[in-house]
């Protein structure tokens, strides 16, 4: 008999297309927010307790850190499936975060910080996952390119609220860091009502095809099903390591891992400790400055989403590693400019490397095929989390050791790094210019 189901990823948008994306949309916000409010709260918590360079950089990066493990987030998310991972995981988000009111001890800090970026590796890695896996094939790059626009309005309100919280004394830098709370608890209780549905493709790949046409059925309608290849694949075998470094895999792992750690390295190692690099750097008002930067990261991301739709990605990545080294090097060189003239600089570079976070969702996941999307994709971000661990650690410790041109001519030269790689290396996954 004629199969007669059309394939649900040429589904039109619909409100379970909507529904999933805004359950992503929260967590994203939730996940900005936690990242960004470390170097607000720390540079308030050397006031009221004894912590140095050294831990302040640590605790800063314990999230990042945290964020390694997203390798095996996605492994656990291929074996075992994505909607309950998603339905947990901002829970025990905000329970971490709210613990950290409770303690000043800068060990059980660290942990705590570790284990929100676990929480934030699943959403990273299994959520984008699930979503790519539900949302309409031509409708999925554009989507997910948007998703670090919410990312980054978490984050710069996670500055805002550091900003707005006062009034508890000793406290006040734990509350700031508890109050990621909030945002996660929205998404949870969001996820909660809005129940996220299983991937109908994970569900295909493991050989349960009924399932997954049910659930097809039953948000998009009677006509739509599995396409023919889903139908007809089987079940893989364990996906491991030696497989992502396969030579099928290989190059595509090694280049989406140190993309994403390259730009990671500069963005959170200079974001995060931004009040401790414009001190250094003596630009006059320093709130000013950093309302400006801030300003100029969400610009980015704004533009960066219109530019994905009209070039390549490979172009694009390549662009924005050299573009915002050149901005550096600049800044680096510019000792004499005026205030006004290196701000004006240092905006144009958060523009630029912000503009590139874009591609850090859908480049990823179009390297991959749907066998080892969130193990490749977790793998991707643990590589990028080395990275911009080390960027939070490395920075305040390179601030206080040869100032601040010394903390950018490091970003500088692992900008450059990722520029050459992209160029040598990057494949280029949009389907305009595979034709």
């Amino acid at each position: 008999m004629e199969y007669t189901k059309k394939n649900y990823k040429t589904a039109p948008l619909s409100s379970i297309h909507l529904r999933i994306y805004l359950a992503l949309v929260f967590g994203q916000i939730a996940c900005g927010f936690a990242l960004g409010i470390s170097g607000t709260a720390l540079a308030q918590a050397s006031n009221y307790i004894n912590i140095n360079d050294f831990w302040t950089g640590l605790i800063g990066a314990g999230s990042l850190i945290g964020l390694a493990g997203s390798a095996l987030m996605g492994k656990i998310s291929d074996q075992f499936g994505r909607r309950k991972m998603l339905m947990l995981d901002m829970y025990l988000f905000s329970v971490f975060s709210i613990l950290q009111l409770i303690t000043t001890n800068l060990i059980i800090l660290f942990i705590l910080r570790i284990l929100i970026g676990l929480m934030i590796a699943i959403d990273y890695t299994v959520g984008n996952a699930l979503l790519v896996e539900w949302l309409p094939a031509k409708e999925s790059g554009r989507l997910q390119s948007q998703l670090i626009v919410y990312w980054t309005i978490g984050f710069i309100a996670s500055y805002i609220t550091g900003i707005l919280i006062t009034g508890f004394g000793a406290h006040n830098w734990q509350v700031i860091l508890a109050s990621s709370a909030i945002p996660g608890l929205i998404a949870a209780v969001y996820r909660s009502f809005f129940r996220i549905p299983a991937s109908p493709s994970w569900l295909a790949n493991q050989g349960k095809n009924h399932a997954a046409q049910k659930v097809i059925q039953k948000h998009l309608g009677k006509k739509w099903g599995l396409s023919l290849k889903q139908i007809r694949s089987k079940k893989p075998s364990d996906i491991s390591l030696k497989t992502l470094f396969s030579p099928q895999y290989r190059r595509r792992t090694i280049v989406g891992g140190l993309f994403y750690a390259c730009q990671a390295f500069s963005f959170f190692g200079i974001s995060i400790f931004l009040p401790i690099l414009l001190e250094g750097m003596h630009l006059g008002n320093s709130s000013l400055s950093r309302i400006i930067y801030n300003s100029c990261i969400f610009i980015g991301v704004i533009i960066g989403s219109w530019i994905f739709k009209i070039i390549s990605r490979r172009m694009f990545l390549v662009g924005t590693f050299f573009l915002s080294a050149i901005a550096l090097i600049l800044l680096i060189l510019g000792n004499n400019f005026s205030s006004v003239m290196q701000i004006s600089i240092f905006a144009i570079f958060a523009i630029i490397l912000s503009a590139g976070l874009v591609l850090d969702y859908p480049y990823p996941t179009e390297l991959f095929d749907i066998k080892v999307r969130a193990s490749g994709v977790g793998t991707c971000i643990t590589i990028s989390r080395f990275g911009a661990a080390s960027g939070t650690f490395l920075l305040p410790i390179l601030t206080h050791l040869g100032g601040p041109a010394l903390a950018m001519l490091v970003c500088t030269i692992v900008l450059l790094i990722g520029g050459i790689i992209c160029l040598l290396w990057a494949p280029e996954t949009s389907p305009k210019y595979m034709k």
